[in-house]
């Protein structure tokens, strides 16, 4: 049996989840959280194998630090995003934290079941969309921003300025130069703002 709670802000996304995962004979819903420090809380204190973890709260922890911090509980469970949003940030986050998945809500339901299933297990699952991605990455290289380059053009949108950015990254000005000036080669532009519009237009920092 798949002892499993659901993790997201909405309680109609819940009930969603809950009426279709409820009905299989191999799963039981042990639980919800409409936070991120709650899910953390129960699965410190109850027994469960797999958690449906949102990537975003509103104010408060984020889904990416909720699994980050299951996945060092002593007992951890994994963990199985399923969220609307696809940028790069996102899914490289999330699987940095620990993440066993990443699926998009508008996956169907036999394929949900089907990733339940092998994430559970320890396997890991992406959804069609988010695989592509990954593949377009992989394929492209020269063009695709690194983690750390991405953490840095994420706060640049956000506004920070390069001294923030290093303080809060653990990095020397000269260094978030140094990234930045390769953000903007590889995107073919030659400023912030216009690093920041094509990211967004290529999905690889949130909009």
């Amino acid at each position: 049996m798949i002892r499993l709670l659901l993790a997201d802000d909405h309680a109609i996304v819940r009930a969603g989840l809950r009426a279709l995962l409820e009905h299989e004979h191999d799963i039981e819903v042990v639980g919800e959280a409409a936070t991120a420090d709650a899910a953390v809380a129960l699965c410190a204190t109850t027994p469960v194998d797999l958690v449906l973890m949102d990537l975003r709260f509103g104010a408060g922890t984020s889904g990416v630090d909720a699994t980050r911090n299951l996945r060092s509980l002593p007992n951890p469970p994994h963990v199985l995003v399923v969220t609307n949003y696809d940028t790069d940030a996102d899914i490289l986050d999330a699987v940095a934290a620990g993440a066993a998945g990443y699926l998009l809500k508008d996956t169907p339901p036999p394929e949900l079941l089907a990733a339940v299933r092998a994430a559970s297990a320890g396997d890991s699952v992406l959804s069609p969309a988010v695989a592509s991605k990954l593949m377009t990455r992989v394929r492209r290289p020269a063009t695709s921003l690194s983690p750390r380059e991405i953490q840095v053009l994420t706060l640049v949108a956000a506004g920070r300025s390069n001294r923030e950015i290093g303080k809060e990254l653990f990095l020397s000005e000269t260094t978030v130069k140094s990234h930045l000036v390769h953000i903007f080669g590889k995107l073919g532009v030659k400023s912030r703002t216009s690093a920041i519009a094509r990211a967004r237009e290529l999905g690889t920092i949130p909009r």
